[in-house]
């Protein structure tokens, strides 16, 4: 106990440090309850736990078959939360994603009633988000920034905690939109999905061809996940840390005077400040799921390609050189020096 109370800066009182470890030993409940379904992708969960614990929404691309949808699924499964999930499809409208109004008839008077849609949950599945028109897209957008929806003349708020986790083929398949930047934006990570190794293929495909009856705990409530989303808060982070973190972005921006020459051949449009703010979010989580209590620039630079692979617009120069925002990301790392000092 006396090493966590010198460890912790920001986090001094008993009751703080007690949260932060059901944080650890929830994380490791979590994972332990994943693992009965999913196979691999250890990196993948982390991340997503983390992306939950900071409160930010998630998206997840990958082809057909990698288990998006079961893993977003099990995750919501193990959270005692309410959980919705949507198909996107061409045809989905925005009222079926917020709701519509309706009118209703009592006592004679015929009056108009909104009826709240799917996206009022804690958790909300967008499952193959992109294969919706950019209209039903833009639906998410309020309640994703501003955890309300304004609809009927009113405005509502959403419930807590409030998650968006979406899957995405990639837009190369036929049939899918590309998401809006407003709209990739608003996401903390983009976590990208690849296939498994043999071993891990064979033993997925001994354990879905036989019968299987899994259980799964219930280790963590919402209010357990909004408690983690304050504490992390907690953690302090030093000014050389948030200003490597601004540093990274600020070089993804062709715009700017500092941006690396690969960038002003490469990109359109770079990273936002949501990208600073998630990079040091992000990084007080994954600083106390590691049982630190200070963010470092390993931390920055571990959360780097999911928190900018999908804020970075690459232009046709790039393309032509089938240049990926992975491959902007990795050489933007290498040239951003960290700045002086040991943190």
């Amino acid at each position: 106990m006396a090493e966590l109370q010198e460890n912790a800066d920001g986090i001094e009182n008993q009751d703080d440090l007690a949260l932060v470890r059901k944080m650890q030993d929830g994380r490791e409940q979590i994972v332990n309850e994943i693992r009965k379904i999913i196979v691999g992708q250890q990196d993948i969960i982390d991340e997503l736990l983390i992306a939950l614990f900071a409160g930010g929404h998630c998206l997840v691309t990958g082809v057909p078959g990698l288990a998006k949808t079961l893993l977003i699924k099990t995750v919501a499964d193990i959270l005692q939360v309410n959980f919705s999930r949507i198909q996107f499809t061409p045809d989905l409208m925005p009222s079926d994603v917020v709701g519509s109004e309706i009118v209703t008839e009592e006592d004679g008077r015929r009056e108009l009633r909104f009826v709240q849609g799917p996206i009022f949950t804690n958790i909300l599945l967008a499952d193959e988000i992109n294969r919706t028109p950019p209209k039903t897209q833009s639906a998410l957008l309020e309640a994703m920034e501003e955890r309300q929806v304004t609809a009927g003349g009113r405005t509502w708020p959403m419930s807590k905690p409030f998650f968006v986790l979406a899957t995405q083929n990639p837009i190369e398949l036929e049939g899918t939109y590309p998401l809006p930047e407003a709209q990739l934006d608003r996401f903390m990570f983009k976590i990208e999905l690849g296939y498994l190794s043999e071993a891990e293929e064979v033993q997925v495909v001994a354990n879905t061809t036989q019968v299987r009856d899994t259980t799964l705990a219930h280790p963590l409530s919402g209010e357990d996940i909004l408690e983690f989303q304050r504490i992390a808060r907690q953690v302090p982070a030093a000014e050389a840390v948030v200003q490597y973190a601004v540093r990274l972005v600020h070089a993804s921006r062709p715009q700017s005077d500092k941006s690396p020459d690969f960038v002003r051949d490469w990109v359109s449009w770079g990273a936002g400040i949501r990208a600073s703010q998630n990079l040091v979010l992000a990084g007080k989580v994954r600083a106390l799921l590691l049982g630190r209590y200070n963010v470092s620039y390993g931390d920055i630079r571990a959360l780097a390609p999911s928190v900018l692979r999908h804020r970075i617009l690459l232009n046709f120069h790039a393309e032509a050189e089938r240049v990926t925002t992975d491959d902007v990301v990795r050489k933007l790392l290498e040239a951003v020096p960290e700045p002086a000092g040991k943190i």
